[in-house]
This record gives C-alpha cells, structure tokens and sequence, in this order.
C-alpha cells in the first residue's frame, strides 16, 4: 500500500531524530495491519549512508540496513530499466531529484501512496501520486 522514502526510513532508526516518534507510530500501524510496503532497491545505499553520515558509526548504519530489510511486509524493487526510464520521465517533468524521483516512479508504477519526509519531493510528487508524511498518512487512516 505505501512506497516508503529512505527520510522515513533513518527516522524511524534513529531515535535522535525529530521525526523519530511519529515515524515510528505509523510504521507500527501499517505493521499491525498488514499493508505492504515497498522501496526501490537503491533505499539500502540510501539509509546506510545517512545513518553513517549522521553517526560516524559504519557497523550502525549496517545494523539499520539490516533490520529494513527484515520488516514485516517490506519488499525491494529491482531498479532496472524499466523503472529507470520511468524515474528519468518522472524527474525531468516533475524536476525532482534523481532517487526521489525513483520513488516516486514506484509509486505510481505500482499504484500505491508515497510516504516521505521530504517536502520538496512530497510537493512535486502529488501530482502523479498520493504523497504523505507518515503524520498525515496516520490521521488519513484514523
């Protein structure tokens, strides 16, 4: 049911982070009901190195790596060129930047909603897909 961007992701894996709580109350919504999720494959490079780059600590951002990809109901999608194509469509028309503009591909490749912290790509993305933060996605299914 969702698309889940890497700002989502290192929110919920660094309790320091701002977006730490809410992240964490909608994540454990959408494991409690079952729903999918999903993210292109590029989303583990993505979080590893945030998670590093925030800590200075290489084996934390692995231990991440490792509990996403062992979430209930999360799914990696290959980006071949399929995919590609579509995430350069998406980015020259919507003028996103080039990974942001991947999840958003997904999303709509796959007809689901789009769930981010990051207001730019959330802006650019309503048009061709439901785009949320995990705050709005929690009180839309309240």
């Amino acid at each position: 049911m969702y698309v889940v961007d890497a700002s989502v992701w290192v929110s919920l894996l660094m309790p320091s982070d701002t977006n730490h709580p809410p992240s964490q109350l909608w994540m454990e919504s959408v494991v409690e009901r079952g729903e999918p999720i999903a993210g292109p494959a590029v989303v583990l490079a993505e979080v590893a190195g945030a998670i590093a780059r925030r800590t200075g600590d290489g084996r934390r951002a692995l231990k991440g790596n490792t509990l996403l990809r062992s979430f209930p109901n999360f799914r990696l999608a290959s980006v071949g060129e399929e995919l590609a194509k579509l995430g350069a469509e998406t980015a020259a028309q919507q003028k996103l930047r080039g990974v942001d503009a991947l999840y958003t591909a997904l999303a709509e490749r796959l007809g689901l909603i789009l769930i981010t912290w990051d207001e730019e790509q959330r802006a650019r993305s309503r048009t061709i897909v439901e785009a949320f933060t995990p705050q709005e996605a929690l009180a839309r299914a309240s």
